[in-house]
């Protein structure tokens, strides 16, 4: 059997992500797309190329597997051959391979060097999180019989109606930068009844914090023939529960690279907004004149639930009609609205509710708003004509990988962030 072993032959490509001379030998950590692999080398040509490589130079080696001499029992790959296929011109201006040295990055030099900082083992595994994160959702809606869209990203107006948008010069005429997929998802309900998108997302917003981007990744769906808004908090429930076992399956090492676990989730307990404003003023010290909350009331009432509920999960339902869109549905005789937010670790992950339906009363919202309907006319066609009861919900793909990694700042989880100072690399 260990003959049969030493003689499988095996070739590798990748780049040189570390190596380490000990005596004779040559131990090299080979990068390539399915993770990093030592291979070792006591061959005195071979060990003298490769001390003449840099760090990341591309190669392409053949190795075969032996038993290790120090281990007996234990199998590694020796070394049979190397070829340098592209020899880096430059030194690495960071060290990717020293997790101390990369852990004292600041984040400029972090995002300064991106397409260099990528090739450590630690940071592009976020970014394996995030594309797996993506696969599940798309899995799960498919099953559902949800269809995939894709949305234009330049559009003719405002999709909040306000002013958080950026503007693009589109021939003779503005145009703007798509804030959501939001009335195309409500469009395509009619078509299809059950829709979703992955896609970027555009928000002018001048925040400069650890939880803000100008553009992120927005993960949508849409579905019709709902009850309440309820009926969309119970597919997103049965959705981000699929989405941790999924990460479970495939993303366990990522994980255990950051030290965390994955969480369950099998529901959230709710809470109205109203009721969550007067716990944390009566009970937790918060102050604020606002109808709804900020950072730090999101993070106390988390940090209390957690301690007398054991969840890191929280809905909070019936946000004010001031504080949501026009199309919010809002609650009869009440000043609220079907709507809801899902707090996790602190922060809000994602937003949602049940949408307005009926033509006429959509048109008196925007229109109590001070805004024209005419202006939502391409909108407004398909409600002149019918739609079913229906409601969505959106969440961000960088903010939800941050909490799962409890990363320090949402720039860490974009691949290229954009923010109200950086549009490079």
């Amino acid at each position: 059997m260990k003959t049969e072993a030493r003689s499988q032959k095996t070739v590798l490509k990748g780049h040189i992500y570390a190596k380490r001379k000990l005596g004779g030998l040559l131990f090299l950590v080979l990068r390539n797309r399915e993770g990093l692999q030592q291979v070792v080398f006591d061959r005195a040509d071979l060990v003298s190329e490769l001390e003449g490589l840099s760090h990341e130079a591309a190669v392409e080696l053949e190795a075969s597997w032996r038993e290790n001499p120090e281990k007996p029992g234990e199998m590694e790959l020796e070394g049979r051959s190397l070829k340098s296929l592209s020899a880096a011109r430059s030194v690495l201006p960071v060290e990717i391979s020293k997790e101390k040295r990369m852990e004292s990055l600041s984040l400029n030099a972090l995002l300064e060097y991106r397409p260099l900082t990528l090739r450590n083992e630690k940071v592009r595994s976020i970014f394996k999180i995030e594309a797996e994160l993506c696969r599940a959702f798309r899995n799960f809606l498919n099953g559902e019989g949800f269809t995939e869209i894709h949305s234009p990203k330049i559009v003719s107006t405002g999709t909040e109606g306000g002013a958080q948008v950026f503007t693009v010069n589109y021939f003779d005429r503005q145009a703007f930068l798509a804030q959501s997929p939001q009335f195309y998802k409500q469009i395509m309900v009619g078509v299809f009844e059950r829709v979703f998108e992955i896609g970027p997302v555009y928000r002018a917003e001048e925040h400069n914090t650890a939880r803000h981007l100008n553009e992120y990744v927005s993960m949508d769906f849409e579905m019709g023939f709902i009850e309440s808004e309820q009926s969309v908090m119970k597919m997103q429930m049965r959705l981000l529960s699929y989405m941790m076992e999924h990460l479970k399956e495939y993303c366990g090492k990522e994980f255990a690279l950051f030290g965390k676990e994955i969480p369950n989730f099998e529901t959230a307990p709710q809470m109205k907004l109203m009721e969550a404003i007067e716990l944390l003023q009566s009970k937790l010290n918060w102050k604020s004149e606002s109808m709804d909350l900020d950072p730090e009331g999101e993070r106390l009432l988390c940090q209390y639930m957690e301690e007398k509920e054991g969840t890191q999960f929280l809905y909070l339902t019936h946000y004010p009609r001031s504080v949501r869109p026009f199309y919010a549905m809002p609650e009869q005789g009440t000043e609220f609205t079907h709507s809801f937010d899902l707090l996790f670790r602190g922060l809000e992950i994602t937003t949602g509710g049940q949408r307005i339906h009926e033509y006429t009363q959509l048109v008196e919202s925007i229109e109590g708003r001070g805004m024209s309907a005419e202006s939502f006319s391409d909108y407004l066609q398909c409600f002149k004509v019918g739609m079913p009861p229906h409601g969505g919900l959106a969440f961000g793909l960088e903010r939800l990988a941050k909490q799962l990694l409890e990363l320090k700042n949402v720039r860490e989880a974009s691949l290229f962030p954009r923010d109200n100072t950086r549009i490079s690399p």
